[in-house]
């Protein structure tokens, strides 16, 4: 049988001890955050955003909060709705940007190679500042498609003289047996 390298008591205090580190304890169990999104997507065919999401996985079953900081959080939401009648009237404001703005306040900055409460896999550039990324999508799609056609036609030219070589070898041919 195999061999623990702690005993049970030993795994269960150090996560008893990492359990109460925890600043925003969330209601997710063992689903992840992207799993909980997409199941939220799916069920109301809306994207879900970071502030909603966060909304989503921290909370009871009451559907009150889950610690005081998570209610401070609940009532920026709250607030976030008179930023977007004002979003709404100054097309420079983007409504993202006030949920990582919130975000950020409460659970620090993100750091180069996760964001929070989106999932695995997730890149900072592409959610913090999805501009940048499209705009270098955008750059390098231009650029293959540039290519595509010059391939192209490269290849018709490389045809058309492969045509006029058989056509060339054939005269010679017919030249030579008549």
């Amino acid at each position: 049988m195999l061999r623990y390298q702690w005993e049970d008591a030993d795994r269960e205090r150090v996560g008893t001890s990492s359990r109460q580190k925890q600043k925003f304890t969330h209601t997710a169990g063992s689903k992840s955050f992207a799993c909980v999104a997409e199941a939220k997507e799916l069920s109301s065919s809306q994207k879900v955003g970071r502030l909603q999401l966060f909304h989503i996985t921290h909370r009871k079953k009451d559907e009150s909060p889950m610690t005081s900081e998570t209610r401070e959080i609940m009532k920026l939401k709250d607030k976030k709705a008179e930023y977007e009648a004002i979003a709404s009237s100054d097309s420079s404001v983007n409504l993202e940007d006030i949920d990582n703005k919130i975000i950020t306040k409460f659970l620090g900055p993100e750091t180069y190679d996760r964001v929070r409460i989106q999932g695995s896999g997730v890149n900072p550039t592409n959610i913090l500042d999805p501009t940048r990324s499209n705009t270098c999508l955008r750059g390098m799609q231009a650029s293959t498609v540039e290519q595509i056609a010059q391939l192209k036609a490269e290849a018709t030219s490389l045809k058309e003289k492969a045509a006029a070589r058989e056509a060339e070898q054939n005269r010679k041919y017919n030249e030579l047996h008549l």
